[in-house]
């Protein structure tokens, strides 16, 4: 995924949503990933509020209906509740509580990871590859 820019700033950032152009996946999608992955992670909690759409359309130059169709699309899962005249908040978590007090410990280890596969000379899509592939490997062990 391209860096976030730093540049941007809403009023009180809880998330910053980024595009990959190359990723061929809809821009809709990408917000909705977004939000799912910090509310995963809890990065983002009960109660916090997501950009306005407007906030959202002049950080990332985008049509105003993309934001919209993805928050519609995470209030009929029940993860965000929008407010008429407040804005659109989070409804609902995705973070096992027993997951998070790991999060640190299990970041840092990744973040080891990436590095020693950067030093081996794996770019960005071979990492993705190699993390997809080995995942897929260890829940197919897992069933069987």
């Amino acid at each position: 995924m391209l860096p976030c820019n730093e540049t941007n700033a809403y009023d009180a950032p809880v998330i910053e949503f980024h595009l990959d152009q190359r990723s061929g996946v809809a821009t809709y999608l990408q917000i909705v990933q977004q939000v799912k992955e910090a509310l995963r992670l809890g990065t983002i909690s009960v109660g916090d509020q997501l950009p306005t759409v407007r906030e959202v359309v002049a950080d990332l130059a985008i049509n105003p209906n993309t934001v919209a169709k993805a928050y519609r699309d995470l209030e009929r899962e029940g993860l965000v509740v929008a407010r008429q005249g407040r804005g659109t908040f989070v409804a609902s978590t995705l973070a096992p509580a027993t997951w998070l007090p790991h999060y640190e410990v299990l970041r840092v280890e990744l973040e080891h990871w990436l590095e020693a596969a950067d030093v081996a000379g794996l770019d960005e899509e071979s990492i993705r590859a190699l993390i997809s592939a080995t995942l897929r490997e260890m829940l197919a062990r897992r069933v069987a």
